[in-house]
Formats: structure tokens, C-alpha cells, sequence
């Protein structure tokens, strides 16, 4: 490989690094300086695409708004039909089979929207899964219908503004009896016997469900690890089962359940975001100043404004921006306490060619069914997940990683020289603090990350010797570098006790908070983390109705 080619691929790894999070680069153009002395309607803390999503929906409605983003860089994952995306040059890949799962003893399992691939690929291991299978997608479909509902609006909460006139007081409670009554109607619809299975999915581990569901150990743990992704939890964990359907509530091109990648990478959705924006006649969207939490920026600039949406972490926007004295104990204990525990390290790998599974006899060098979707390393059972978490859980890093790996640049061609590829390895499980050594220790990254590779190797031989160069975070590496407390991606747990009414903390669900004028947008407040970018549009409905009741 010549070293321009070299320094080519290692450059889109690294930028891949940037996509993990809420934040990624965007080559959005209308970066710039604040006018100094302007009075803003609002102010965006944090470029990810939720606080994206917040500042394009409030743009639309009239209002001046300005992002803030600490790191200078903007960008997220999530698309909203309402702001036109695929108009603003969002293009979207989808990846179909979504997903393949090679096995040590030369089988593998795809699976992706095709109902006919999906039967043909789980009857290799079992007839009865593959009758199954399509009814179990059915019924988490139906949950899904459900859960839309809830998802799309914010949750009914109890005001605390008491200045509040009686007109706008008898309007709150006619919305939440008419919010309630929709819900009690949608429940209606379902049934008893299919809200029993709703609460037992909410509330039951992820190994019981499938267990249920299903006798292959292959096709279970395929399915298990969207119950823990991004999370310090394992397969057993009571509420696991929720996650499962988290996970397929999304759609992409109008499938639900469908995953595809963006062209050119996350920062195209900061890009198509800030455009929608842009177009609703509001041209100063984005600033690449540092917040200090105080209203003046690293600059000195001063930011006035009398709305404030938050798009860190609970943590980060209640503990580290707002000044202690001004929140309520109790308040304040409840974020404290709330768990930010991550299990997840990211490793963007740049490789000279396509990984060869030994499980596949046709091997195409341009990319075959196995390598469009995620492909799931070290998941032929349930019970390996759960031994990885056990590690994980006594301070120690997974001895066999969970790792899922997808390789974009099969699909996305703008990202990487030709005959070059970009691979992204979502692994699983490392907690925060080891129990032995350090993650700031280059000995035990690189050791760990030779780990991921060797364990690649058994599956897809040859793999350590094609990588170019990698770049590794860390939840303490996502903690520092993107401010995602505890490294938790989803800006705080999504158990059942941190979700709905009691995200981020109890009778502060609805994106306001004790501080007047000060808003959550981001994962952290509800329906949680994702790629849905609910929290930003919902959070800035919420911030237009409070400006017209002013």
C-alpha cells in the first residue's frame, strides 16, 4: 500500500471515531462566530444530533437559535421524516442481510429484511425457530405500535410552575387526561393476553424471552445482543428484555427494524440537520465556541438568552454546568446516584482488505452478503455473553469480547481508498475502572485490542496481519474526549427505573427542570438513547409551548 493510500485510510478511521458518539465532523459550512450583544429565543449546549434535532425544529418555528459545541466538531445519528433529511443530501444505505453470525464449526446464520433468507438461514439449525421467527418479529412489531405513542411526545408530567394562569393549569390537565386516555385506548386495542406479554418483556431478562421464543443457541444469541449493546448489563439481567424491542423501534426508508449506514459517514446527518435548519430562514445555527457553563464563552463572548437546552449528560449539565445552590437536594441526589456504568470500547480499524470468513466458501474481495450487516464475533450462545459480562462486572475485561463489527465502506465507497477498507468493532464487555491496571496504560490497550483481533482470527483468518492501524476508545476515552458520563452512550442506563417518568430523575421527565428556563434535549431525558433524535424534537416542542404561554 503506498503511504498516501495509508495515510488516506487512516485519516477515515479516525473519523469514524468522531461517529461514535452524539458527535461527528460535518463539513457544514456555517460554522462561525456569535454576533456579540444579540439576545437569542434559544441556546443549544452540545452539537449531537439531538441538540441538532432541538435547534432545526425551533428554527422552523420562527426562533433565533445558537449551538454551542465544546469540541468545535458537530454531528449524531439520528433522522426525523418531519425536517426533509433525505432533501437536505442525507442518503441512506441500507444494509441487507442486517446481520451474520459465523460459527467455529463452519456454520453461519444471516439475517435481514427477507422473510425467505431468514427462514432458509434458521432452519439450517432448527425448523421450529424458523416457524417462529416471523411471529416473534410480528408480536415485536405490535409492541413497537405501542410504544410509538409513548415515544412521540413527552411524557406526562406534573407541572411545577404554580405562576401558571388557571386557563393554561386546566389545559395541562385536559392534555394529560386526554395523553392517559389515548394510551388506556391503545392498550384497549391490544388485549389482555398481549399486555400480559408486553410486561413480561419489560420486565423480564432477555435469556428468558428468547428462551421462550426459541431452541437454537445460535439464533438466540444473535438476538441477545441487541439486549445488551451499550450497556453494563448481561443476558440475564432482569429488564434486559425491554432493550430487545428498543432496539427494533426505529425504521429506515419506512421498514421498521431496518439498519442502514449514512454515505460519507454521521457527520452527512449534522450536515442535512443544519441545512433543514438553515432553509427555515435562520443562518446562524451552528458555533464552534467552547461552553464554560458561566453565559461567556472561552472568547469572552457573552451569550444572552433566557432559554437554555441542554444536550449533555444529565450529570454533566446538573453536577458540572449548574451552579449546585440553585437545584433541589433531592433533585440533584437523584442524578448523582442515577447509573452511568458502560461496559462498551470502540475500536475503528483500518485494514488493507476485506476480513475472509472460514465459514464461507464464496469469497467475493469486493464484499459479500456476510460483510453488509453487523457481524457478531464470539455470540454463538447465551451463555458466552453472559461469561464475558461476569468478567466484566468483578473489574476485569472479557476474556472472549462480545464484538460487533460492521463494515461500512462495502456499502460507502466515499469513505476509504479503493480496494481499502474502514471496519468498526463495537465491543463488549470493559468496565470503566479495571480491577488490575489501567486503561491509560498503552500496555493494556494495545494488549486488549490484540485481544479483539486474535479472537477475529479464529473466525476470519488472517485479520491481525491486514490491519493498517486502529484507534480504541474507552468508556474513560468517551468519557473525557465526549463528555459521555461514565462512557454510557445512552447518557445514563435505560433499565426500567430510568425510563418514561423517571428519566432522567423522578417528576422531571417532560425536559424541564428545576433551573426556569433550562432544558434537557438530549439521550438522557426521554424515550433515552437511540437513533431517533425524539428527545431534541420533543424537547423543543416543549420549549414553544412554554414561550407562547409567557
Amino acid at each position: 500500500m503506498s503511504p498516501a493510500a495509508r495515510s488516506l485510510l487512516l485519516s477515515a478511521a479516525r473519523r469514524q471515531r468522531r461517529c461514535f458518539s452524539t458527535e461527528a465532523p460535518s463539513s457544514t459550512p456555517q460554522q462561525q462566530l456569535l454576533p456579540k450583544g444579540k439576545r437569542w429565543d434559544a441556546v443549544v449546549i452540545g452539537g449531537g444530533h439531538n441538540g441538532l434535532a432541538a435547534a432545526a425544529y425551533l428554527a422552523r418555528a420562527g426562533r433565533s437559535v445558537a449551538v454551542l459545541e465544546r469540541r468545535g466538531v458537530l454531528g449524531g445519528a439520528a433522522v426525523s421524516e418531519e425536517l426533509e433529511l433525505e432533501r437536505h443530501g442525507l442518503k441512506l444505505l441500507p444494509r441487507s442481510p442486517s446481520s451474520f453470525t459465523p460459527c467455529l464449526d463452519g456454520r453461519y446464520l444471516l439475517l435481514g429484511p427477507d422473510a425467505e433468507l431468514n427462514h432458509s438461514e434458521i432452519s439450517k439449525f432448527s425448523e421450529n425457530d424458523a416457524c417462529a421467527y416471523p411471529r416473534y418479529e410480528e408480536k415485536l412489531e405490535k409492541f413497537c405500535k405501542l410504544m410509538d405513542f409513548v415515544i412521540d411526545l413527552p411524557p406526562p408530567e406534573m407541572r411545577h410552575e404554580y405562576h401558571l394562569s388557571m386557563v393554561d393549569r386546566m389545559k395541562d390537565k385536559v392534555d394529560k387526561s386526554v395523553f392517559w386516555s389515548k394510551l388506556l385506548g391503545i392498550v384497549m386495542q391490544q388485549g389482555q393476553k398481549d399486555m400480559v406479554d408486553f410486561f413480561d418483556l419489560l420486565l423480564s431478562p432477555a435469556s428468558k424471552i428468547l428462551n421462550n421464543w426459541f431452541e437454537g443457541d445460535v439464533l438466540k444469541a444473535t438476538l441477545a445482543t441487541d439486549a445488551v449493546i451499550g450497556s453494563m448489563a448481561g443476558v440475564h439481567t432482569p429488564g434486559s428484555g425491554y432493550v430487545l424491542l428498543h432496539h427494533v423501534m426505529g425504521e429506515t426508508g419506512g421498514q421498521r427494524g431496518v439498519w442502514a449506514y449514512v454515505e460519507g459517514g454521521m457527520g452527512s446527518v449534522s450536515s442535512a440537520i443544519s441545512k433543514a435548519a438553515l432553509e427555515a430562514g435562520f443562518p446562524n445555527i451552528c458555533s464552534s465556541h467552547f461552553w464554560e457553563g458561566t453565559g461567556v464563552l472561552a472568547d469572552g463572548t457573552e451569550v444572552l438568552t433566557s432559554v437554555v437546552l441542554s444536550n449533555a449528560t444529565p450529570y454533566r449539565t446538573f453536577v458540572d454546568l449548574v451552579p449546585a445552590n440553585v437545584l433541589p437536594d433531592n433533585f440533584l441526589s437523584a442524578i448523582k446516584t442515577a447509573d452511568y456504568s458502560s461496559a462498551t470500547t470502540k475500536i475503528n480499524v483500518a485494514v488493507d482488505r476485506l476480513p475472509q470468513f472460514s465459514c464461507c466458501k464464496d469469497f467475493n474481495p469486493e464484499g459479500g452478503p456476510e460483510h453488509m450487516g453487523t457481524i457478531h464475533i464470539g455470540s454463538e450462545s447465551m451463555e458466552e455473553i453472559d461469561l464475558a459480562y461476569r468478567e466484566a462486572a468483578n473489574g476485569v475485561s472479557s476474556t472472549r469480547p462480545v464484538i460487533e463489527m460492521t463494515i461500512p465502506s462495502v456499502l460507502d465507497k466515499t469513505i476509504s481508498p479503493p480496494g481499502q477498507h474502514v471496519i468498526n468493532l463495537f465491543v463488549q464487555y470493559t468496565p470503566y475502572k479495571l480491577s488490575e491496571g489501567s486503561w491509560q496504560d498503552s500496555n493494556v490497550r494495545k494488549s486488549f485490542a490484540e485481544r479483539c483481533f486474535s479472537l477475529i482470527d479464529e473466525y476470519a483468518p488472517g485479520f491481525s496481519s491486514s490491519v493498517v492501524g486502529y484507534d480504541m476508545l474507552t468508556p474513560p476515552d468517551l468519557e473525557r474526549e465526549f463528555g459521555l458520563t461514565g462512557g454510557n452512550i445512552f447518557h445514563g442506563a435505560m433499565g426500567l427505573d430510568s425510563l418514561f417518568l423517571m428519566r432522567p430523575a423522578k417528576g422531571w421527565s417532560d425536559y424541564r427542570t428545576p433551573v426556569k428556563g433550562l432544558y434537557l434535549c438530549g439521550s438522557g431525558a426521554h424515550p433515552g438513547g437511540g437513533v431517533m433524535g425524539a428527545p431534541g424534537r420533543n424537547a423543543a416542542s416543549v420549549v414553544l409551548e412554554d414561550l407562547r404561554t409567557k
